[in-house]
């Protein structure tokens, strides 16, 4: 598909998360053609990916369809498919279903897993980035209680019942929690051969804390919180390898059967492809006005860039404020060079910080605004009011905050499902143990 022949200024957006859709957005009443390409039909809110992994929450709840946020814009034409390869110098973009031409590029292809080098691990840890992802960790957790159910080996059902959560960042933080809270509060009450002290949860870092960007009189009360719940916490240690036994950190094996990463994320394989520099994370990496070196037309945004922040030096957090906030930025400057009455001098983007919060358990989270910390029922309320007001949809916003209360009043989660084809792996079946008991008495 070509648009050569159109007399608008073209942009091609790369990309429908938190910065893709607000530059797309941006561009409502501007003279202005925007196709904007993804390899998902639908906008994907990923904070709350981990409580669709542990049952709290619907998928569709944190999830809309890209063509229904965007489609009273006419200006703005959606295509379903991933992009193999973009050339700088013919200003073409290539994905599956043909090629775009483009005037200005943005590229938003946001963020995915990291294992630092070791993919081996995917496997026996799937990650959290995707839906994909949640809903596969939802059915290796409820199936691990349904197998645990009826193990009478214990040796075997230990192994079942160990979670452990590789990162100790706010992902990790609150898998941890939530994981703790399905295994002491939800399920026990409906499984018979099961209590609350069966399940263990054990969280690993290799940093010195928890939450490590956030500031450490929070980091060691979310420690506190979760120790006093139950989970196990260990720092500074590294994980070597992950098989079907468990984590091997250094020369000691955890025996577990689930193992989740959460421990950190690097940009998207495309970005490799690129004639220009990546940084470790393979995120690209971009001027003071978030464009590539040599391309003033093409800019990166959101989880996919490296961006400075012009006033402080600090690198621009991967939150979804500071996706929008770059999206916002970059449109910006396209519009004003658009209507011909930009700046010589491009402005340099800063990054507002609007503050941190991360969810520790049930009516329990921390929050950083600005200098002001604090956490306990206060910071649970704020955490949930911030982020309904990220959900699209006002049928999402009302869906996710009745889920939320009725789930805080009765400790249940109803989302639990186990999808796929599940297969029940029993060592030694617990009815066949207690008719040995009979026989031998």
């Amino acid at each position: 598909m070509n648009h050569a022949s159109s007399e608008l200024p073209r942009i091609v957006v790369i990309g429908g998360g938190f910065a893709g859709i607000n530059v797309a957005k941006a561009f409502k009443d501007t003279p202005a053609e925007i196709d904007l390409i993804d390899k998902r039909n639908y906008h994907l809110f990923q904070p709350l990916l981990y409580q669709v992994a542990t049952g709290e929450l619907d998928p569709a709840n944190i999830a809309a369809p890209i063509r229904k946020i965007l489609w009273k814009q006419k200006n703005v034409h959606v295509a379903l498919g991933e992009v193999t390869a973009v050339d700088f110098d013919q200003k073409l973009v290539h994905f599956d279903g043909g090629e775009l031409d483009y005037d200005y590029l943005v590229i938003a292809t946001g963020a995915q897993q990291s294992y630092f080098g070791h993919d081996e691990f995917r496997k026996h840890a799937p990650g959290l980035k995707s839906i994909d992802d949640a809903l596969e960790i939802r059915r290796r957790l409820f199936l691990a209680f349904e197998e645990a159910e009826w193990e009478a080996d214990e040796e075997a059902r230990r192994k079942i019942l160990t979670f452990v959560i590789v990162g100790g960042g706010p992902t990790g933080v609150e898998l941890a929690g939530a994981i703790k809270e399905v295994a002491t509060e939800t399920l026990p009450r409906e499984f018979r051969n099961i209590h609350s002290g069966m399940a263990r949860v054990i969280l690993v870092d290799g940093g010195p804390r928890l939450v490590g960007p956030m500031p450490e009189d929070l980091s060691a009360r979310a420690q506190k919180v979760l120790e006093k719940m139950g989970v196990e916490i260990q720092l500074n240690v590294h994980v070597n390898d992950v098989t079907e036994a468990g984590v091997v950190i250094g020369d000691k094996t955890i025996q577990a059967e689930n193992v989740f990463w959460a421990a950190g994320v690097q940009g998207q394989d495309l970005a490799k492809t690129f004639n220009t520099e990546v940084d470790r994370g393979s995120r690209v990496v971009v001027g003071a006005d978030l464009s590539i070196p040599g391309h003033p037309e093409v800019f990166v945004v959101g989880d996919a860039a490296h961006a400075t922040d012009a006033k402080t030096g600090k690198p621009v957090p991967g939150l979804a404020q500071g996706a929008i906030q770059t999206g916002r930025f970059v449109a910006e400057i396209i519009k004003a060079e658009i209507a011909g009455n930009a700046p010589q001098e491009r402005p340099q983007f800063s990054y507002y910080d609007k503050g941190s919060m991360a969810m520790i358990g049930r009516g329990n989270a921390i929050a950083a605004v600005g200098k002001v910390h604090y956490g306990g029922i206060l910071g649970w309320i704020s955490w949930n009011v911030l982020h309904v007001m990220f959900l699209v949809g006002y049928r999402n916003r009302f869906k996710v905050m009745l889920d939320w209360c009725w789930n805080y009043v009765w400790k249940t989660r109803r989302s639990r499902l186990i999808t796929g084809d599940p297969k029940v792996h029993i060592k030694k079946l617990y009815s066949e143990h207690q008719k040995t008991d009979r026989n031998t008495k």
